[in-house]
């Protein structure tokens, strides 16, 4: 996956990431429970983490290093946009409509999470050098 995509994808991701923060402060709080709201919130709160991330890998895949590492790093960020459309999404869809069955999808974006930063990690133990 080309850098200039993660760095647009990443950005995007945190661009929405804000407004749902704002929605969910300002609008959300007059209509769901408390604990709905929060459920909302950690899809949020782990959108901007791994928005970051994807910006992160975006930038390291532009350095000079070895193929392999960049290679794991664009694997990385795609572990972390599916991660985000199934956990958050799952959650803010948990969140507004109430219906329980997208609980089990939670998981697996968790899972997928994890997924891309021991990818992240492996990619970071495949630098030997950054060359100039």
């Amino acid at each position: 996956m080309k850098s200039k995509t993660l760095l647009v994808a990443g950005g995007a991701f945190a661009g929405v990431g804000v407004a749902l923060g704002a929605f969910a402060a300002h609008g959300l709080k007059k209509m769901l429970s408390p604990y709905l709201v929060e459920v909302f919130q950690t899809g949020v709160q782990y959108q901007f983490i791994h928005a970051i991330a994807i910006l992160l890998c975006a930038v390291l895949i532009q350095l000079k290093l070895p193929t392999k590492s960049q290679k794991y790093f664009a694997l990385a960020a795609i572990c972390f946009i599916i991660g985000i459309f199934c956990f958050s999404g799952s959650l803010y869809a948990m969140a507004l409509t109430g219906i329980k069955w997208f609980g089990p999808i939670t998981p697996l974006g968790g899972m997928t999470f994890m997924l891309g930063w021991g990818l992240f990690v492996y990619a970071a133990l495949q630098i030997t050098e950054v060359k100039q």
